[in-house]
């Protein structure tokens, strides 16, 4: 069977994390997604939010996560949110993009990102 999927694109934070100290001094935007796969039936059905996951408490782990602690890479950020989300929240399985649209990496124009899938164990 399918799997259902509620996303939360395009969050956006100003944070600090990168390799070299001046990303973690200044800062800089990222941009993360997160996907929830799983069976929306229920909370289709009922209409009500306690049968399903709230967005807003999920929005406001995430920006926890990214605001409040500083990482060296985008992976370490990626896999810290998914392991608190699935951790806080009654989610089987998502998809977590942390994307780092301003690289200061040479030649890359349109950014860094890192996409994980992790399942609750």
């Amino acid at each position: 069977m399918p799997e259902d999927v509620l996303r939360l694109n395009k969050m956006i934070f100003h944070a600090f994390h990168g390799v070299w100290d001046e990303e973690r001094q200044v800062g800089q935007r990222f941009e993360v997604d997160i996907a929830i796969f799983g069976d929306t039936r229920v909370s289709g059905k009922s209409d009500r939010l306690k049968d399903t996951v709230d967005l807003y408490k999920l929005y406001d782990t995430v920006e926890k996560v990214v605001t409040k602690r500083s990482f060296k890479l985008v992976e370490a950020l990626a896999e810290t949110i998914a392991k608190t989300l699935l951790e806080k929240f009654p989610i089987r399985k998502l998809q977590v993009t942390v994307r780092k649209p301003n690289s200061p990496i040479r030649g890359i124009t349109d950014g860094i990102e890192v996409e994980i899938v992790r399942e609750a164990s």
